[in-house]
């Protein structure tokens, strides 16, 4: 299993899963983008609707429907995988202990969550099964260290 730590320090959460969710779709796999916030998965929607790219970003806010199983991706304030995603985006900062039944989850914090995030990676790093990467952004590109 594999944790991708994403420090959000220039674009917000909805730029960042645009270019994630369209690299996932686009490899065929499923993903799941969890948030409590309501506000942020409709922000989210708006900018996966709206993204600049020629490929359609097909997707759904999840609504307990039956329409929920067929979204390549599902926007969701539940860690259910109801579209059986194998990958997660932890959207609001908030690191959650059952995004490790996921094979890969993106964990992307705002600084003001950077304490969580640390006491996430701490508590991860030494599991035999999970590997975590931390990435930073570096004007515009994206560059993994410490």
């Amino acid at each position: 299993m594999q944790v991708d730590f994403y420090q959000l320090t220039r674009d917000p959460a909805e730029k960042i899963l645009t270019a994630l969710a369209t690299k996932t779709a686009g490899e065929g796999g499923r993903l799941l983008i969890m948030s409590e916030s309501d506000d942020q998965l409709g922000k989210i929607s708006a900018t996966f609707w709206n993204h600049k790219t020629d490929s359609f970003l097909a997707h759904a806010i999840a609504d307990g429907g039956a329409g929920d199983a067929l979204q390549p991706i599902l926007l969701s304030s539940s860690i259910e995988a109801k579209n059986e995603a194998k990958f997660i985006a932890l959207a609001d900062g908030i690191w959650r202990d059952d995004a490790l039944e996921f094979e890969r989850a993106f964990y992307l914090f705002a600084p003001e969550r950077t304490d969580d995030a640390r006491a996430a990676w701490r508590s991860l790093k030494d599991m035999d099964d999970v590997t975590c990467n931390y990435w930073r952004q570096d004007g515009g590109r994206w560059i993994k260290g410490p």
